[in-house]
């Protein structure tokens, strides 16, 4: 029997964690998916536990290298960010793996941007805006002045993705998707660690920097694996070796993030106040990204929909986009309003509006993306900066939903729109990540499924 030869990535994310093997072609050959339950650390606060996430990599691992069907020729990670995970002198892990939603501490905020030239002065330089332990070099302040004990101990604070990468090899490494990923520690003004982190003592405890394409070491002599990369920077990946013009990414899921990896310039105040961040790409090139809150409120609206209106949950998936029913509504926000001095909301209008007054679900559902879009158009608008910019590549739940993507291409009349269907984007690249490592076949021209959207009808705006 002849072993398809494949290439193991560790997509962790907050709530499932999956092992997935992707042929020489990138094809997706197998994925298996497990949720942790979440443990308490000391303050009770909900937390990854560390312990069980480690045995399931290890056991999952053996298993994958046991199976008769797949030749192992290479591993690597994709893992959500802003998670530290602290190693002693002994390379044990030291409990517990802080929720980066835990709250922090108001007096040691104001302590270390009164230290370090106000909020407004750091988040500029680090491309970061104040999000308490969202940005994980705060977590290790935060340890140094609350728990000197436990502080004391670290040997290595390692982002997620490196330390599921050292489960794997018992090599250390620090990369540099994962540090500039609104962590407070890269001064992305002058390419390298904030001088606050010398200053703090953290310096000394974090790993030596490799590059993203880089492998830590050779599982069994023959097999290698890669550094890992934070899951936002790895999704990018695929897009950054397959298109040479300027283009935006809007990858569409809880969060509606924006890309634009050829926007350069340095975050302005105002940007920063309305969630703009940016990211460091596997090549370590900045990348300027905003965020919208829109598929969570998605999830709620649909659930307000169907009972409103009796439907099932899904109901939203048959409704099409209705060209007659669109020009009856009265958004509040036209198209034409790209208002780059309103701020961001956390949600769009249509909480606001009354369900009494919709006929029917397919009129109110139509309202409701409306409302979206013109968030997601001042969204957009935020980074796109440069008007070279001509493609517009949507992935995600909303590039699934007709009405979206038909009122988003209206939205820009200047750029080709597309949907493109790139399943597991973030596992795919990480394998593409260290291709030249396992990989002897040339890089496929074929791993998207791209379907453009144009606008052909009269509508209103």
């Amino acid at each position: 029997m002849n072993r398809t030869h494949v290439i193991a990535v560790f997509d962790v994310g907050k709530t499932n964690k999956k092992l997935l093997l992707f042929d020489d072609q990138y094809k997706m050959v197998y994925e298996e998916s497990r949720q942790l339950e979440e443990i308490k650390d000391e303050d009770d606060f909900p937390c990854e536990d560390v312990g069980a996430l480690t045995e399931w990599v290890k056991k999952s691992f053996k298993n994958i290298l046991e199976d008769d069907r797949y030749d192992i020729k290479g591993v690597n990670i994709s893992g959500y960010g802003a998670s530290l995970v602290y190693l002693d002198e002994q390379l044990k892990v030291i409990p517990p793996l802080y929720n980066y939603l835990k709250p922090y501490s108001t007096q040691l905020r104001e302590k270390f941007y009164n230290t370090y030239g106000g909020e407004s002065s750091m988040a500029r330089q680090t491309a970061s805006p104040v999000l308490g332990n969202l940005n994980s070099g705060m977590q290790l302040y935060r340890l140094k002045y609350e728990k000197p004990e436990v502080f004391a101990k670290i040997k290595y604070a390692l982002h997620l993705p490196q330390y599921l990468s050292f489960i794997l090899t018992g090599n250390i490494g620090a990369d540099i998707t994962s540090i500039g990923c609104h962590t407070n520690l890269w001064d992305f003004q002058n390419n390298k660690y904030h001088s606050w982190v010398k200053k703090e003592g953290l310096e000394t405890k974090l790993a030596p920097i490799m590059t993203s394409d880089a492998v830590t070491g050779y599982i069994n002599g023959n097999i290698p694996a890669g550094i890992g990369l934070h899951d936002s920077s790895a999704a990018l990946i695929p897009y950054l070796i397959s298109f040479n013009d300027p283009f935006l990414l809007l990858s569409t899921g809880t969060w509606c993030i924006t890309f634009n990896p050829f926007n350069h310039k340095p975050l302005n105040d105002f940007e920063l106040k309305q969630d703009c961040l940016c990211y460091l790409s596997f090549k370590g090139n900045p990348v300027k990204a905003s965020r919208l809150f829109a598929g969570y409120e998605h999830e709620q609206q649909i659930n307000k929909l169907a009972e409103h209106f009796n439907k099932p949950l899904d109901y939203y998936k048959t409704v099409q986009f209705d060209l007659k029913l669109y020009n009856n509504l009265k958004p509040v926000n036209s198209f034409s309003e790209k208002n780059m001095n309103d701020a961001m909301i956390g949600q769009s209008d249509f909480g606001k509006r009354d369900l009494k007054r919709f006929a029917s679900y397919e009129e109110a559902y139509h309202q409701f993306i409306t409302d979206i879009i013109a968030q997601q158009i001042r969204s957009v608008n935020l980074v796109l900066e440069d008007h070279s910019v001509k493609r517009l590549f949507v992935d995600g739940g909303f590039s699934k939903n007709p009405i979206y993507m038909y009122l988003l291409a209206r939205a820009f009349p200047d750029m080709e729109v597309y949907s493109a269907s790139l399943p597991q984007a973030s596992a795919l690249g990480a394998a593409l990540a260290i291709h030249k490592y396992w990989n002897s076949k040339p890089m496929p021209t074929d791993i998207f499924d791209l379907k453009l959207y144009s606008v052909t009808h009269d509508v209103k705006v």
